[in-house]
């Protein structure tokens, strides 16, 4: 996998092999990039949270792209190791905290800590985990109204619930096979 843009575009980065982890491709993380290029996002300074991170390619690319800092959150100890040595070989360490919990118990500890801008989320597919995560965000003090979630779903799964729980879906982009859901507090 490769670092698409930004200070660190074309460097390599090592990605988790084995069944449940589906890494970014370039091609999915130009197309969501893209579409926050065309929101006019100025990358510098923002803060990201990367949950479900795998090797960390999301985070990684928005510091690239010059967010100032980056939490990283995967249960999986291996893929967190491989993050940690994807932030060392790009010297990022400085801007980037890894969690190796699950994402409810991250959520938790991060509370009252920081303030996201963006929060990528790509849960395991059809296990409600985006749901789950939801509801722990909805009254959570990690965002606000500016605050953008952007999730990576299966095609089957189903969002109807996002105004009940103060949420209100901005793009539902589809593709083949899974979708990118945007999504933020409508207080």
């Amino acid at each position: 996998m490769r670092i698409i843009a930004g200070a660190l575009g074309g460097r390599n980065l090592k990605t988790v092999e084995g069944p449940g982890y589906r890494p970014a491709t370039a091609k999915v993380r130009e197309a969501i990039f893209s579409m926050l290029s065309s929101r006019g996002v100025v990358w510098s300074g923002l803060r990201v949270l990367d949950l479900f991170a795998g090797s960390g390619g999301i985070g990684i690319e928005a510091l690239s792209r010059g967010a100032g800092f980056a939490v990283f959150v995967e249960q999986n100890p291996k893929a967190a190791e491989i993050i940690r040595e994807n932030l060392k070989a790009t010297k990022l360490e400085e801007q980037a905290l890894v969690m190796n919990c699950d994402a409810l118990s991250a959520l938790k500890r991060l509370e009252g800590k920081y303030r996201f801008d963006y929060i990528f989320m790509d849960p395991p597919y059809n296990q409600e985990l985006e749901r789950q995560a939801l509801s722990c965000l909805k009254t959570s003090a990690l965002i606000d109204k500016q605050s953008t979630i952007i999730i990576e779903a299966s095609l089957e799964t189903s969002f109807d619930y996002l105004e009940s729980m103060g949420f209100l879906m901005e793009k539902n982009k589809q593709y083949k096979t899974n979708r990118h859901v945007f999504v933020y507090r409508g207080e």
